[in-house]
């Protein structure tokens, strides 16, 4: 069974680069046609779709985020990465990686991370 971890920094300044590491295991990122994921819930507010990657290496990003994300994969490690650019504090969330095999936007997705929480803050 597919297993998704997140990993990266907890505190990150304002206006610095967020990036974010999903490392996947159970199965290659490469393999089969799959959508990766990242998703993030700020405190008190819902899920919101950042973006994805394909195994071919397609990306999709939310409007709303698109001029600060940048997603890729990295097949070597067979990890997928977010970085989050211009970041303020209102991107202070809980940050989810996850796998799909449709194109989703919305919850539920198959496979989630356990997520990580990441705080913008000087």
């Amino acid at each position: 069974q597919v297993q998704l971890q997140e990993s990266g920094p907890g505190l990150v300044k304002p206006s610095q680069t967020l990036s974010l590491t999903c490392t996947v295991s159970g199965g290659s990122i490469t393999s089969g046609f799959y959508y990766w994921n990242w998703i993030r819930q700020p405190p008190g507010k819902g899920l919101e779709w950042m973006g994805a990657t394909t195994s071919s290496g397609s990306t999709y990003y939310s409007p709303s985020l698109k001029s600060r994300t940048s997603i890729s994969s990295d097949t070597s490690k067979n990890q997928f990465t977010l970085q989050l650019s211009s970041v303020t504090p209102e991107d202070t969330a809980v940050y989810y990686c996850a796998r799909d095999e449709v194109f989703r936007v919305e919850p539920p997705h198959d496979y989630w991370g356990q997520g990580t929480q990441v705080t913008v803050s000087s």
